[in-house]
């Protein structure tokens, strides 16, 4: 029998255990309890049994960017659903609400109301509610999804009123910047309107920002889920 699945797992183990040192440190310099940052372990473009090693390896919630990929991973680790939480994280059509409301535990990229609608309505009524964060378009990027920061109150509000959802909180993709200041500034700027938020009246817990090139400035600017798939997982090849 081959030892690939161990020496995998062990191979995840050691990067897992660097990731959740760099949250430990950034979450000491801002005077936070590093158990306060969720790590998100971001499978995309790796296999079932990436996920798998990594699960062995102690590593629980898994995000997912593309719909067909996730389902396949899900069905093929049925057997570990009761202790995984599948995080869909990437642009969510109109076509693809229903598998995910079906199967996903959290949606962190919903970018405007119909999406939301729709996911509300295909929420199986024998799940739970769905956990939702509404994505923020912090750097005004063309090119990037969600809603822009002037917008924003006014769509969580909407979404935080729909059934079978839970609004949690918020979601950004940052522009790539160089220095730790730099990396800092957007991710400042989604935890004010996430804060003008909770003032509001909105009871929300969650800012997913974050991914291995600025863990630490989103931690030192109070994330409570970093997603992370390079550092764990390694360079992803496209192309499979």
């Amino acid at each position: 029998m081959s030892d690939l699945p161990h020496r995998l797992a062990e191979h995840l183990a050691l990067n897992l255990a660097d990731v959740h040192e760099r949250i430990a440190r950034a979450a000491q310099a801002a005077g936070r309890d590093a158990q306060s940052v969720m790590l998100l372990a971001v499978s995309k473009t790796f296999r079932a049994d990436a996920v798998r090693a990594a699960r062995a390896a102690g590593q629980r919630a898994f995000g997912e960017n593309y719909v067909q990929e996730a389902l396949d991973k899900i069905q093929t680790l049925a057997d570990l659903r009761a202790s995984l939480e599948w995080h869909f994280i990437g642009p969510l059509q109109s076509n693809k609400t229903r598998a995910v409301a079906e199967h996903f535990d959290w949606v962190h990229s919903v970018d405007r109301l119909k999406i939301a609608q729709r996911l509300s309505e295909q929420r199986p009524d024998d799940l739970p509610p769905l956990n939702v964060c509404l994505q923020v378009n912090v750097s005004g990027e063309a090119s990037k999804s969600g809603v822009t920061v002037g917008d924003a109150a006014a769509v969580a509000q909407q979404i935080a009123a729909l059934p079978k959802l839970k609004l949690r909180g918020l979601m950004s993709i940052p522009e790539p910047l160089g220095d730790l200041d730099a990396q800092r500034a957007p991710h400042r700027q989604l935890r004010v309107l996430f804060e003008r938020l909770r003032v509001d009246g909105l009871a929300l817990d969650t800012l997913s920002m974050g991914m291995s090139a600025d863990l630490e400035a989103a931690v030192l600017e109070g994330a409570t889920i970093v997603r992370i798939g390079t550092a764990i997982f390694g360079a992803r090849d496209y192309s499979r």
